[in-house]
């Protein structure tokens, strides 16, 4: 390698010091393109038999290996070319930052697709959309912080490459002291979201899509960052809560385990209304709806106040926006039937009117007849 850099060094002995410098760097440029066209050109035939993870790979990190040969190709042109020391020392340490910066690239290329693949076999718009919440729900979450994690050790690498400031990390630690303490407090809001994050990855007690109840709002979960999530409300405003609110605080999940719900109706009638007929029009009118999953229908009363009872209507669906549109078809079926068929069974107001010369005088008590006596006297 020395013999090969002295004898390119000899042949150039015509040209001044910058004309080697700038020829030697343009001839390793050029040579880099063409390594890097004629490398991508065969791993992409090597690759076209492989699966679709190596395929994009190869695919999507076109930039970044390509910016890679360079940086490589530069090194040797730094060694060749007649470049001052300090100047040379200068120029590797930026070739050795950018080649940090290529792998932190690489890494989150790679990542990305694998993420990307792996959740192709999942689809969110099925009726039965359970697993494939779960699966989006931790790839993201736990893609997220491997993100963080890959920034995190670059930036590292990269501070490390600089000697003062790696003694000045390495003094800090060993110190321990109060800066550390500082530190700490200062990062604990971010460090608890993060670690919610894992926990939610993990245990799973919300998934993209699921339908929450979150203080007093209903909605559905739109998006999981690394600190926050998105609730997409019923009215689509969007309700920012934070990880750790999730972990601490108690909230309905209306999807857990299942997408499917029971939806519930009341309707208030009249004590004479026939129960038995209104419950046969009731299952008629579900069976009938495409929104019905087939699973849930009952009828019972509920409660009785002074003057109607209460009617309770179970209708189960597949999923929360359908079981909400199954309620309003089952209200406004049942109120228009109950209408033209039923009129009576509706709430009505009883009132009794009579006349004096109905009614029968009232007799006299003990005492009105004793004063009446002891009057004539």
């Amino acid at each position: 390698m020395n013999d090969l850099i002295e004898s390119a060094r000899h042949h150039l002995t015509w040209l001044p010091d910058w004309g080697m410098t700038l020829f030697v760097f343009a001839a390793a440029y050029l040579f880099g393109l063409l390594a890097h066209r004629v490398l991508f050109r065969f791993l992409t035939r090597v690759v076209a038999g492989k699966d679709l993870f190596w395929r994009s790979t190869v695919a999507r990190t076109r930039r970044p290996s390509r910016l890679a040969v360079l940086a490589g190709c530069l090194v040797f042109a730094v060694i060749v070319a007649p470049v001052p020391a300090r100047a040379e020392e200068l120029v590797l340490h930026i070739l050795v930052i950018c080649l940090i910066v290529i792998v932190t690239w690489f890494a989150r290329i790679v990542l990305h697709i694998w993420r990307t693949i792996y959740l192709r076999r999942f689809k969110l718009d099925a009726e039965d959309n359970l697993l494939a919440r779960k699966h989006v729900t931790q790839s993201r979450i736990l893609l997220r912080v491997a993100d963080i994690l890959i920034y995190t050790v670059g930036l590292a690498a990269v501070l490390m490459t600089f000697e003062s400031i790696r003694q000045y990390g390495i003094s800090l630690l060993a110190s321990a002291g109060a800066a550390g303490l500082v530190v700490g407090l200062a990062l604990q809001p971010v460090l608890k979201n993060l670690i919610a994050g894992i926990q939610l990855a993990i245990t799973q007690p919300i998934r993209i899509d699921d339908a929450l109840l979150v203080e007093g709002e209903w909605g559905q979960v739109e998006e999981i960052t690394s600190t926050y999530v998105v609730v997409r409300l019923w009215d689509w405003r969007r309700l920012i809560v934070p990880l750790a609110y999730f972990i601490d605080n108690p909230f309905q999940n209306w999807t857990r385990e299942s997408a499917s719900l029971i939806g519930t109706v009341l309707i208030y009638l009249d004590y004479t209304a026939p129960v038995a007929t209104i419950r046969g029009k009731a299952e008629e009118i579900a069976r009938a709806s495409s929104l019905w999953d087939g699973q849930v229908i009952n009828v019972a009363v509920t409660d009785f106040r002074q003057g109607e009872m209460e009617l309770r209507i179970l209708v189960s669906a597949r999923n929360a926006a359908r079981t909400f549109d199954l309620r309003c078809e089952m209200r406004e079926k049942l109120i228009d039937w109950l209408q033209r068929e039923i009129p009576d069974a509706l709430p009505r107001t009883r009132a009794e009117i009579g006349t004096d010369e109905g009614r029968s005088k009232p007799q006299a008590g003990p005492l009105r007849r004793m004063r009446e006596g002891v009057g004539r006297l």
